[in-house]
């Protein structure tokens, strides 16, 4: 685990010189600036114990009024790192990007079944789960998938998984699935990519529907939409404004929210959309309590509809809650 302790004491390093760039400020007062995490986790981070969240990290460096999104490539490489290190492949098979390294580095489920296989049966795939780092939470992303009744399964892995697919996909339906284990990225990726038909104004209020049914990714876990504080569906705003949304959500589970935050799921942001943060970090909350989740918004110089939507994750940056729609705001663009 030599090279998982090194990734995190170098990416602890680069928070203390940030800190230290702005004059040593004490973590109460930079927890203070935030509003949105407490003093004893800013100095956690700089501890060099365990890789803050990607939430925690946000906040810190907020707070030492600098930019995350300057930070947020450090903060990848070093959760990369990690994440390698656990799993233990070294980092480089992880950096790579291609469809082929992913199926050498992942095993591949292949469905190969009729076109005149029945439909509306659902299975579910999954892979073990590795104990999380401490103080962290760990299970997977589960997705379901149309599946027939009977089905032939073939386990590859190795790059001639995606030519064989090529041979059979004039007779049979293909389905492949990788799920990975390590962050939820493919889940939330496939969620937030869905077609849907442009929106306009007069589609305000968009009725979101439902994902598919599944349990929380923590037993026991649960939140609860309490209300829009500000900017309720539907608000008229002018072009290129700087405006804060502001949601109440509930703990209502059993589980600590520890470095939860939402994801944003239309990546990456178009230029005639709103604005933001890609990660809202949620404060630290325990169960029974409400908190109040904060991002701000530039609105695009072209009138429209801006519908923006967010999935919650845990402190491991997987999806908490996969069965629940998305939190999200809409709001009016007007014209000058």
């Amino acid at each position: 685990m030599r090279a998982q302790a090194e990734a995190i004491e170098d990416f602890a390093a680069v928070l203390r010189e940030l800190r230290e760039s702005v004059g040593n400020p004490p973590f109460r007062e930079m927890s203070g600036r935030s509003g949105a995490i407490s003093h004893t986790t800013l100095h956690e981070a700089t501890k060099g114990n365990r890789l803050p969240s990607w939430g925690t990290t946000v906040e810190f460096v907020k707070a030492c009024g600098a930019d995350p999104a300057a930070y947020r490539e450090r903060w990848e490489r070093a959760n990369l790192a990690v994440r390698s290190a656990s799993a233990g492949r070294p980092a480089s098979a992880a950096l790579e990007g291609s469809a082929v390294s992913t199926v050498d580095a992942q095993a591949v489920h292949i469905a190969i079944e009729p076109p005149e296989a029945p439909a509306g049966d659902e299975t579910s795939e999954s892979r073990p789960v590795r104990p999380p780092p401490p103080g962290r939470m760990a299970g997977d992303v589960q997705a379901t998938f149309p599946a027939p009744k009977r089905r032939r399964r073939l386990r590859l892995s190795s790059p001639g998984a995606v030519a064989l697919t090529a041979a059979v996909i004039g007779t049979w339906a293909v389905v492949l699935i990788v799920v990975d284990r390590d962050s939820g990225k493919d889940a939330l990726e496939e969620y937030g990519n869905r077609a849907k038909a442009a929106l306009s104004p007069a589609d305000c209020p968009v009725q979101a529907t439902n994902p598919a049914a599944a349990p929380p990714r923590h037993k026991g876990d649960a939140a609860q939409f309490v209300a829009d504080i500000t900017l309720p569906d539907c608000t008229r705003v002018g072009t290129g404004q700087n405006i804060t949304k502001v949601w109440r959500l509930k703990n209502s589970g059993t589980v600590p929210w520890d470095g939860y935050s939402l994801r944003r799921l239309d990546l990456p942001q178009k230029a005639d959309n709103c604005q933001t943060i890609s990660e809202v970090p949620i404060a630290d909350t325990e169960p029974g309590h409400v908190v109040d989740v904060r991002t701000d918004i530039t609105t695009p110089r072209k009138p429209g509809l801006c519908y923006v939507r967010f999935k919650m994750v845990d402190g491991t940056g997987k999806v908490a809650f996969p069965g629940s729609r998305p939190v999200n705001f809409q709001i009016i663009v007007e014209g000058p």
